[in-house]
Protein backbone atom coordinates (compact mmCIF):
# COMPACT_ATOMS: atom_id res chain seq x y z
CA UNK A 1 0.00 0.00 0.00
CA UNK A 2 1.38 3.43 -0.94
CA UNK A 3 1.78 5.89 1.96
CA UNK A 4 -0.81 8.64 2.17
CA UNK A 5 0.72 11.79 0.62
CA UNK A 6 1.79 14.30 3.22
CA UNK A 7 -0.01 17.66 2.86
CA UNK A 8 2.18 20.42 1.48
CA UNK A 9 1.36 22.50 4.57
CA UNK A 10 3.18 19.87 6.63
CA UNK A 11 6.40 20.90 4.85
CA UNK A 12 6.17 24.65 5.48
CA UNK A 13 4.79 25.29 8.95
CA UNK A 14 6.06 24.21 12.37
CA UNK A 15 7.06 20.56 12.65
CA UNK A 16 6.74 20.15 16.41
CA UNK A 17 3.18 20.21 17.65
CA UNK A 18 1.76 20.09 14.12
CA UNK A 19 0.20 16.70 14.67
CA UNK A 20 0.90 15.90 11.02
CA UNK A 21 2.26 12.67 9.54
CA UNK A 22 5.71 14.15 9.01
CA UNK A 23 6.07 14.97 12.71
CA UNK A 24 4.93 11.46 13.64
CA UNK A 25 7.37 9.85 11.19
CA UNK A 26 10.26 12.05 12.39
CA UNK A 27 9.61 11.25 16.05
CA UNK A 28 9.34 7.55 15.18
CA UNK A 29 12.68 7.76 13.37
CA UNK A 30 14.30 9.23 16.49
CA UNK A 31 12.80 6.46 18.63
CA UNK A 32 14.33 3.91 16.27
CA UNK A 33 17.73 5.63 16.25
CA UNK A 34 17.82 5.61 20.05
CA UNK A 35 17.06 1.91 19.90
CA UNK A 36 19.92 1.07 17.52
CA UNK A 37 22.30 3.09 19.72
CA UNK A 38 21.47 0.86 22.71
CA UNK A 39 24.24 -1.60 22.00
CA UNK A 40 23.99 -5.17 23.29
CA UNK A 41 27.18 -6.34 25.08
CA UNK A 42 28.33 -9.74 23.79
CA UNK A 43 31.76 -9.95 25.43
CA UNK A 44 34.59 -7.79 26.71
CA UNK A 45 34.48 -4.58 24.65
CA UNK A 46 32.28 -6.34 22.09
CA UNK A 47 28.77 -5.30 21.10
CA UNK A 48 25.98 -6.15 18.69
CA UNK A 49 23.53 -3.68 17.16
CA UNK A 50 20.83 -3.26 14.53
CA UNK A 51 20.33 -0.49 11.97
CA UNK A 52 17.82 2.17 11.05
CA UNK A 53 15.32 1.30 8.31
CA UNK A 54 16.99 1.49 4.92
CA UNK A 55 16.85 5.00 3.49
CA UNK A 56 19.71 5.08 0.98
CA UNK A 57 19.85 1.47 -0.16
CA UNK A 58 22.59 0.83 2.40
CA UNK A 59 23.42 1.69 6.00
CA UNK A 60 23.72 5.43 6.63
CA UNK A 61 27.30 6.32 7.50
CA UNK A 62 26.22 8.67 10.28
CA UNK A 63 24.60 5.73 12.06
CA UNK A 64 27.88 3.80 11.99
CA UNK A 65 29.79 6.84 13.27
CA UNK A 66 27.31 7.24 16.15
CA UNK A 67 27.50 3.53 17.00
CA UNK A 68 31.31 3.62 16.98
CA UNK A 69 31.24 6.61 19.33
CA UNK A 70 28.71 4.91 21.61
CA UNK A 71 30.78 1.72 21.80
CA UNK A 72 34.03 3.60 22.46
CA UNK A 73 32.42 5.76 25.15
CA UNK A 74 31.17 2.63 26.92
CA UNK A 75 34.82 1.71 27.63
CA UNK A 76 35.92 5.15 28.90
CA UNK A 77 35.07 6.87 32.18
CA UNK A 78 35.29 10.54 33.20
CA UNK A 79 36.50 11.72 29.79
CA UNK A 80 34.57 13.31 26.92
CA UNK A 81 34.98 12.49 23.21
CA UNK A 82 36.78 15.21 21.26
CA UNK A 83 37.45 13.63 17.85
CA UNK A 84 36.22 10.80 15.64
CA UNK A 85 38.06 9.72 12.50
CA UNK A 86 36.11 7.11 10.51
CA UNK A 87 36.93 5.30 7.28
CA UNK A 88 34.17 3.52 5.34
CA UNK A 89 35.31 0.28 3.72
CA UNK A 90 32.21 -1.27 2.15
CA UNK A 91 28.40 -0.88 2.18
CA UNK A 92 26.24 -2.63 4.76
CA UNK A 93 22.85 -4.32 4.80
CA UNK A 94 20.40 -2.49 7.09
CA UNK A 95 18.45 -5.74 7.69
CA UNK A 96 21.38 -7.70 9.15
CA UNK A 97 22.98 -7.27 12.61
CA UNK A 98 26.25 -5.45 13.18
CA UNK A 99 29.22 -6.59 15.27
CA UNK A 100 31.22 -3.86 17.01
CA UNK A 101 34.69 -4.44 18.48
CA UNK A 102 36.59 -1.87 20.56
CA UNK A 103 40.35 -1.92 21.09
CA UNK A 104 41.67 0.10 24.05
CA UNK A 105 44.55 1.76 22.21
CA UNK A 106 45.59 4.15 24.98
CA UNK A 107 44.56 5.25 28.46
CA UNK A 108 46.34 8.24 29.95
CA UNK A 109 45.66 10.59 32.84
CA UNK A 110 43.82 13.15 30.72
CA UNK A 111 43.38 11.45 27.32
CA UNK A 112 42.26 8.07 25.98
CA UNK A 113 41.99 6.57 22.50
CA UNK A 114 39.88 3.71 21.16
CA UNK A 115 39.92 1.93 17.82
CA UNK A 116 36.53 0.62 16.71
CA UNK A 117 35.73 -1.85 13.94
CA UNK A 118 32.12 -2.38 12.83
CA UNK A 119 31.60 -5.60 10.87
CA UNK A 120 28.78 -7.51 9.28
CA UNK A 121 28.96 -11.23 8.46
CA UNK A 122 32.70 -11.16 9.20
CA UNK A 123 33.49 -8.26 6.84
CA UNK A 124 34.55 -4.86 8.17
CA UNK A 125 32.26 -2.01 7.11
CA UNK A 126 34.01 0.80 8.95
CA UNK A 127 37.01 1.48 11.15
CA UNK A 128 37.18 4.48 13.46
CA UNK A 129 39.57 6.08 15.90
CA UNK A 130 37.81 7.89 18.75
CA UNK A 131 39.77 10.21 21.06
CA UNK A 132 38.73 11.40 24.53
CA UNK A 133 40.05 14.05 26.88
CA UNK A 134 39.00 15.97 30.00
CA UNK A 135 37.52 18.76 27.83
CA UNK A 136 37.77 21.47 30.52
CA UNK A 137 35.55 24.53 30.24
CA UNK A 138 37.34 27.53 28.78
CA UNK A 139 36.61 30.91 27.26
CA UNK A 140 35.62 30.98 23.62
CA UNK A 141 38.53 31.35 21.22
CA UNK A 142 36.18 31.64 18.23
CA UNK A 143 32.57 32.66 17.92
CA UNK A 144 30.67 33.00 14.68
CA UNK A 145 28.75 36.20 14.13
CA UNK A 146 26.01 36.82 11.64
CA UNK A 147 25.04 33.16 11.17
CA UNK A 148 22.22 33.04 13.69
CA UNK A 149 18.95 33.91 11.95
CA UNK A 150 15.36 32.86 12.46
CA UNK A 151 15.75 29.12 11.83
CA UNK A 152 12.04 28.39 11.48
CA UNK A 153 11.73 31.04 8.78
CA UNK A 154 13.35 28.52 6.42
CA UNK A 155 11.32 25.67 4.92
CA UNK A 156 11.73 22.13 6.12
CA UNK A 157 13.94 19.92 4.00
CA UNK A 158 10.81 17.98 3.03
CA UNK A 159 9.33 21.17 1.53
CA UNK A 160 11.57 20.61 -1.48
CA UNK A 161 10.48 17.00 -2.04
CA UNK A 162 7.25 17.86 -3.86
CA UNK A 163 9.23 20.20 -6.14
CA UNK A 164 11.76 17.56 -7.22
CA UNK A 165 11.94 16.84 -10.97
CA UNK A 166 10.39 13.55 -12.19
CA UNK A 167 13.79 11.85 -12.58
CA UNK A 168 14.42 12.33 -8.83
CA UNK A 169 10.87 12.01 -7.53
CA UNK A 170 11.11 8.36 -6.45
CA UNK A 171 14.19 8.77 -4.26
CA UNK A 172 13.01 12.21 -3.12
CA UNK A 173 9.83 10.77 -1.62
CA UNK A 174 11.97 8.69 0.75
CA UNK A 175 12.75 11.85 2.73
CA UNK A 176 9.04 12.15 3.58
CA UNK A 177 8.07 8.50 3.96
CA UNK A 178 11.23 7.58 5.93
CA UNK A 179 12.52 10.94 7.19
CA UNK A 180 15.73 11.44 9.17
CA UNK A 181 15.28 11.66 12.96
CA UNK A 182 15.94 15.40 12.74
CA UNK A 183 14.17 18.63 12.02
CA UNK A 184 16.18 20.10 9.15
CA UNK A 185 15.49 23.52 7.59
CA UNK A 186 17.22 24.73 4.46
CA UNK A 187 16.65 27.80 2.31
CA UNK A 188 17.44 26.16 -1.05
CA UNK A 189 16.73 22.71 -2.46
CA UNK A 190 19.59 20.20 -2.20
CA UNK A 191 20.82 18.87 -5.54
CA UNK A 192 19.27 15.45 -4.82
CA UNK A 193 15.90 17.23 -4.68
CA UNK A 194 16.47 19.22 -7.85
CA UNK A 195 18.51 22.13 -6.49
CA UNK A 196 20.77 24.15 -8.76
CA UNK A 197 24.55 23.58 -8.61
CA UNK A 198 26.40 26.55 -7.12
CA UNK A 199 29.78 27.37 -5.68
CA UNK A 200 30.50 28.70 -2.23
CA UNK A 201 29.27 27.54 1.18
CA UNK A 202 25.77 26.28 1.97
CA UNK A 203 24.10 26.26 5.38
CA UNK A 204 21.10 24.67 7.01
CA UNK A 205 19.58 24.35 10.47
CA UNK A 206 19.14 21.09 12.36
CA UNK A 207 18.00 19.82 15.75
CA UNK A 208 16.44 16.77 17.37
CA UNK A 209 12.63 16.85 17.26
CA UNK A 210 12.37 16.27 21.03
CA UNK A 211 14.46 16.06 24.20
CA UNK A 212 16.53 12.93 24.80
CA UNK A 213 17.90 11.16 27.86
CA UNK A 214 21.51 10.17 28.42
CA UNK A 215 23.37 13.37 29.25
CA UNK A 216 26.14 15.14 27.31
CA UNK A 217 27.51 12.04 25.56
CA UNK A 218 24.06 11.22 24.14
CA UNK A 219 23.75 14.72 22.67
CA UNK A 220 27.30 14.53 21.27
CA UNK A 221 26.52 11.15 19.71
CA UNK A 222 23.38 12.51 18.05
CA UNK A 223 25.34 15.48 16.70
CA UNK A 224 27.95 13.08 15.31
CA UNK A 225 25.16 11.14 13.60
CA UNK A 226 23.65 14.30 12.08
CA UNK A 227 27.01 15.68 10.98
CA UNK A 228 27.01 13.23 8.07
CA UNK A 229 23.93 14.71 6.37
CA UNK A 230 24.23 16.66 3.08
CA UNK A 231 28.04 16.57 2.81
CA UNK A 232 27.86 14.34 -0.27
CA UNK A 233 25.23 16.67 -1.70
CA UNK A 234 27.49 19.66 -1.07
CA UNK A 235 30.20 17.92 -3.10
CA UNK A 236 27.71 17.53 -5.96
CA UNK A 237 26.44 21.10 -5.59
CA UNK A 238 29.81 22.80 -5.87
CA UNK A 239 31.75 20.28 -7.96
CA UNK A 240 33.77 21.98 -10.73
CA UNK A 241 32.54 19.37 -13.23
CA UNK A 242 28.87 18.90 -14.21
CA UNK A 243 27.69 16.04 -11.98
CA UNK A 244 24.25 14.88 -10.90
CA UNK A 245 22.49 12.03 -9.16
CA UNK A 246 21.18 10.58 -12.42
CA UNK A 247 24.69 10.38 -13.89
CA UNK A 248 27.06 9.93 -10.92
CA UNK A 249 27.46 7.94 -7.72
CA UNK A 250 28.32 9.84 -4.53
CA UNK A 251 30.06 7.70 -1.91
CA UNK A 252 31.71 8.67 1.36
CA UNK A 253 35.28 7.48 1.83
CA UNK A 254 35.93 8.89 5.30
CA UNK A 255 34.42 11.27 7.83
CA UNK A 256 36.02 13.25 10.65
CA UNK A 257 34.45 15.24 13.48
CA UNK A 258 36.25 17.47 15.96
CA UNK A 259 34.11 18.28 19.01
CA UNK A 260 34.99 21.60 20.59
CA UNK A 261 32.47 21.91 23.42
CA UNK A 262 29.41 20.15 24.89
CA UNK A 263 26.18 20.48 22.91
CA UNK A 264 22.44 20.39 23.52
CA UNK A 265 21.23 18.95 20.27
CA UNK A 266 17.53 19.30 21.03
CA UNK A 267 18.22 23.00 20.33
CA UNK A 268 18.98 24.58 16.95
CA UNK A 269 22.41 24.22 15.36
CA UNK A 270 23.59 25.91 12.18
CA UNK A 271 25.66 23.71 9.83
CA UNK A 272 27.75 25.36 7.11
CA UNK A 273 29.39 23.14 4.48
CA UNK A 274 31.82 23.98 1.70
CA UNK A 275 33.82 22.01 -0.85
CA UNK A 276 37.52 22.78 -0.46
CA UNK A 277 39.14 20.50 -3.06
CA UNK A 278 38.20 18.31 -6.01
CA UNK A 279 40.62 16.20 -8.04
CA UNK A 280 39.97 13.13 -10.13
CA UNK A 281 36.95 11.34 -8.67
CA UNK A 282 37.44 12.70 -5.15
CA UNK A 283 36.26 15.84 -3.39
CA UNK A 284 36.80 17.12 0.15
CA UNK A 285 34.05 18.96 2.01
CA UNK A 286 34.53 20.75 5.32
CA UNK A 287 31.83 21.77 7.77
CA UNK A 288 31.31 24.08 10.73
CA UNK A 289 28.56 23.53 13.30
CA UNK A 290 27.51 26.49 15.43
CA UNK A 291 24.85 26.62 18.14
CA UNK A 292 22.13 29.26 18.34
CA UNK A 293 24.33 31.43 20.60
CA UNK A 294 27.01 31.58 17.89
CA UNK A 295 29.41 29.19 19.63
CA UNK A 296 31.47 26.98 17.35
CA UNK A 297 30.72 23.52 18.76
CA UNK A 298 32.13 21.15 16.11
CA UNK A 299 34.05 20.94 12.84
CA UNK A 300 33.80 18.22 10.18
CA UNK A 301 35.63 17.05 7.09
CA UNK A 302 34.69 14.37 4.59
CA UNK A 303 36.22 12.91 1.45
CA UNK A 304 33.63 11.99 -1.17
CA UNK A 305 33.99 9.76 -4.21
CA UNK A 306 32.07 11.22 -7.16
CA UNK A 307 32.14 8.70 -9.97
CA UNK A 308 30.15 8.25 -13.19
CA UNK A 309 27.46 5.59 -12.92
CA UNK A 310 28.66 4.02 -16.17
CA UNK A 311 32.00 3.05 -14.62
CA UNK A 312 32.35 -0.53 -13.30
CA UNK A 313 31.55 -0.77 -9.59
CA UNK A 314 34.29 -2.08 -7.33
CA UNK A 315 34.16 -2.48 -3.55
CA UNK A 316 32.27 0.70 -2.81
CA UNK A 317 32.39 2.27 0.65
CA UNK A 318 29.27 3.33 2.47
CA UNK A 319 27.05 5.95 0.89
CA UNK A 320 25.97 8.50 3.46
CA UNK A 321 23.35 10.38 1.49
Amino acid sequence: MRPTPTPAADFNGPLLGSGGPLEAATLSALDHLEQVLRLQPVGTDRFRADSEPGRFGRIFGGQLVAQALTAAAATVTELAPHAIHAMFLRPGDSTAPLDIAVERSRDGRTMSARQVVISQAGRALMTALVSFDTNPESSEAVTVEGSVTASEAHPLLQHWVHRAPPALAGSARTWVDTPPPLEMRIADAPVFLGGTPAGGPRSFWMRLPRAIDGGPVAHTTMLAYASDYLLVDTAFRAHPQPVGYTTHHGLTLDHTIWLHRPVRFDQWHHYTQQIVAAAGHRAVVKGTIVDAAGRHVASTAQEVLVRPITEPSRSDPGDTG
